[in-house]
């Protein structure tokens, strides 16, 4: 087991945000959180990286207390990635750099700029690497980030909304990275998302968070349409095409004034 959160608890002026959040989590994994704003999906990731402390429970990855290590030892084996990082005036190359800090001795090595540069090629940042994060978009800027978790050479990946200021194809883009390098190393990943479809497609264990509690957790079978509605309110179908499992919201039929039966948008009584 690469990680092992057990009985977690945060609380904001003692009002419970998440309360007794217990999964682990093996290699080559991706676990999806979902559900609706201000649910705790946010929380719950900073707990798991330190940032925030619990009120009680344990955070393990691979035996190592993350509640009572130092930030170094944490960032040796978590990659965090933030729905917005601060813009400064520092060139992207130097900005993925800082991730080896964990990893560097008194200089910077020749085994760390390769790392570096390896990164930059896989989110395809070569014309970007010595522009100034500050004159970037927020798409643009978030790559970078990634870039700069993946260079930690983290045991866990944690993604708060990676695909949220990006562009469909960026979106696709960087969830294939995230699945490759699951796949391909001997690491895991953890997101926050709210496009169910695109966590259907690139994860392989979900939790629902309803009220600040696991509401559901397992593999796909628990993304059902009975769940959805529970958690979102919204009723929905699950449906298989092309291999994948997808969810399509259900409107329903809007019922004039008066009863009777609705009429076609834009077409006048009578017609």
């Amino acid at each position: 087991m690469i990680l092992e959160v057990d009985g977690v608890v945060f609380t904001y002026r003692s009002a419970p945000v998440i309360q007794d959040i217990t999964f682990d989590l093996r290699p080559h994994q991706t676990l999806a959180i979902l559900g609706p704003n201000g649910v705790g999906k946010t929380t719950l990731l900073k707990c798991m990286n330190a940032i925030l402390k619990p009120k009680a429970g344990s955070i393990f990855v691979e035996g190592l207390d993350l509640l009572s290590a130092d930030r170094m030892e944490i960032a040796r084996r978590m990659g965090y990635v933030p729905q917005r990082s601060e813009a400064g005036r520092i060139t992207a190359f130097d900005a993925i750099l800082l991730g080896r800090r964990p990893h560097i001795g008194w200089n910077v090595s020749e085994r760390d700029l390769q790392i570096v540069e390896a990164a930059i090629r896989m989110l395809r940042l070569e014309d970007l690497s010595l522009r100034y994060i500050d004159e970037m978009s927020g798409g643009e800027l978030q790559k970078v980030s990634i870039a700069r978790a993946l260079v930690q050479e983290p045991r866990v990946l944690l993604l708060d909304e990676p695909t949220s200021s990006l562009d469909l194809r960026n979106q696709i883009e960087i969830l294939e990275i995230v699945r490759s390098v699951v796949a391909e190393h001997d690491v895991a990943a953890v997101m926050t998302m709210h496009d169910l479809n695109m966590a259907l497609r690139y994860a392989d264990r979900f939790i629902f968070l309803k009220d600040g509690l696991i509401h559901a957790a397992g593999g796909p079978e628990v993304v059902t349409a009975e769940t959805i509605e529970e958690v979102y309110g919204v009723p929905v179908v699950v449906e298989r095409y092309n291999g994948y499992q997808i969810i399509i919201p259900r409107t329903p039929e809007r019922t004039p004034p008066g009863g009777g039966h609705p009429r076609k948008p834009g077409l006048p009584q009578g017609c």
